[in-house]
């Protein structure tokens, strides 16, 4: 054994465990630790692989909404605002329905999502080959070039592309934890803004290639989840959803859609009705509409929100693929233990492979990387 294995002690990221030296005398306990912070490990290898194209954000909790904070005083101490305060010194949305907090957990299934929003070279040639009628604004020089989002798409034809490709639209907590990544972010590429990373407030002529801007990526390696397009979700609106998420586990919203009118407050200026959301802000939209937790509507017939409608696809991943994360991660764990570090490694890239974005993962390939 090498110097540098015999003083140097390695733990389990998460677990405070020895990695070498104890439990390769009791490889039991390695193992039962392993199932306790691991309790669904199926013991079998599967070949499944990530559609062309897509991500894939392996199962497990996330955070969604945020939890507003009144402004302080100069003091330091928390300033109490009226409700009138609160109105005009909160963006809008907040302003009118509060509908971004509280944060609160979900646990999301395994999925794909599309890297990209849906191009118009792709949507071309969903009409050419179901006769679905073109979208508005499809001769509009300045938004229907091949590599542009496609725009003027209101639910229905984004729901019937999705179909045909053999997808359909993620949900709204699917959206939202594609766009903040593991740890939450306010913006898909950090918590400050930088107006460079994302098209919005009309600071392009217009819409942006679908795989451009991708400094701003989020952290799993979706373009323009800030900016470019509002895309359509899955769920009917709700303001208070967030306060009331009744189905914590692969959460989607109201089985009914919601009247919205009568509260006194922005929508009242707006048309009434039942609204699907649509996420993520546009190029002609304002800055408060590009965090991630911001949530917006639209009646889900109408395609002319100014330009800006558009969407992406999801999918659900199969079951085998999070068994293939498992199985890969837990022969990892075995061969640290045994100090088999060539094996740990190839294991670990197969983690990595299917979860890329892991940090307990990628905090053990960095450990075993230095043994190597």
């Amino acid at each position: 054994m090498s110097t540098r294995h015999t003083h140097r002690t390695l733990t389990f990221p998460g677990t405070g465990l020895p990695m070498a030296g104890l439990l390769r005398g009791n490889l039991f306990l390695l193992l039962l630790a392993i199932f306790t912070f691991h309790p669904l490990i199926v013991l079998a290898q599967t070949n499944e692989s990530i559609p062309e194209s897509m991500a894939y954000i392996a199962s497990g909790p996330t955070i969604i909404g945020i939890d507003k904070e009144a402004p302080t005083t100069q003091s330091g101490s928390r300033q109490s605002l009226t409700l009138y305060q609160k109105r005009m010194s909160m963006p809008w949305s907040k302003e009118a329905f509060h509908d971004e907090g509280p944060a609160h957990w979900v646990f999301l299934d395994g999925y794909f999502i599309d890297k990209y929003e849906t191009s118009n070279q792709l949507y071309a040639q969903f009409m050419k080959d179901t006769g679905h009628p073109g979208p508005a604004y499809w001769d509009d020089p300045r938004l229907n070039t091949p590599t542009q989002p496609v725009v003027g798409v209101n639910w229905f034809d984004a729901k019937a592309y999705c179909e045909y490709k053999g997808k359909r639209l993620p949900t709204e907590a699917e959206w939202e934890r594609a766009a903040r990544g593991p740890k939450g972010l306010r913006y898909p590429w950090g918590n400050k803004l930088d107006p460079a990373k994302a098209n919005y407030g009309k600071n392009q002529e217009a819409t942006l290639p679908v795989d451009s801007l991708g400094e701003g990526a989020s952290p799993h390696g979706l373009h323009h989840m800030a900016g470019n397009v509002f895309e359509w979700v899955q769920d009917w609106y709700d303001p208070n959803f967030y306060q009331k998420t009744p189905h914590p586990a692969n959460t989607q919203g109201p089985l009914k859609p919601i009247w919205i009118g009568g509260t006194g407050t922005y929508v009242d200026r707006l048309t009434v009705g039942a609204k699907r959301v649509i996420r993520g802000g546009s190029w002609i939209a304002a800055q408060s509409s590009i965090t991630t937790s911001h949530r917006f509507w639209n009646h889900p017939s109408n395609n002319s929100y100014g330009v800006g409608l558009g969407f992406r696809c999801a999918q659900t991943a199969p079951e085998s693929m999070s068994d293939s994360l498992r199985v890969a991660t837990i022969e990892a764990m075995k061969n640290m233990g045994m100090e088999k570090w060539k094996e740990a490694n190839e294991n670990l890239k197969k983690a990595l492979s299917l979860d890329p974005h892991n940090e307990e993962i990628s905090q053990m390939h960095e450990l075993v990387q230095a043994q190597l």
